[in-house]
């Protein structure tokens, strides 16, 4: 994937169906020297099974990126929202670890 010259403008294009969006409460991260792999999944009450909705692959750089955008947004988010509060309870509710 070639890196686009800063200050150039990318048309992005939003079919209706990933319109809608998935939503996930479980995120399997895994990785190769090469690559991250997140597999975004739900778990549901009374159901023994957690099917894959969505896999992203990302280079290293590129998930790195996803992580500094995702830190600078979340700052954005608890300046304007509020501290989003995190304990041990809800991390083992959702299934994201850190």
């Amino acid at each position: 994937m070639e890196e686009q010259p800063k200050g150039q403008r990318v048309e992005i294009e939003l079919p209706e169906d990933a319109a809608q969006g998935i939503y996930s409460n479980l995120v399997i991260v895994s990785h190769s020297p090469s690559e991250f792999v997140l597999d975004f999944t739900r778990i549901l009450p009374g159901l023994k099974k957690a099917k894959v909705y969505s896999r992203i692959i990302l280079s290293p750089k590129h998930a790195k990126s996803l992580l500094k955008t995702l830190g600078d947004n979340i700052n954005k988010f608890e300046e304007k929202f509020g501290e989003i509060k995190i304990d041990d309870t809800t991390k083992k509710e959702i299934g994201f670890q850190a």
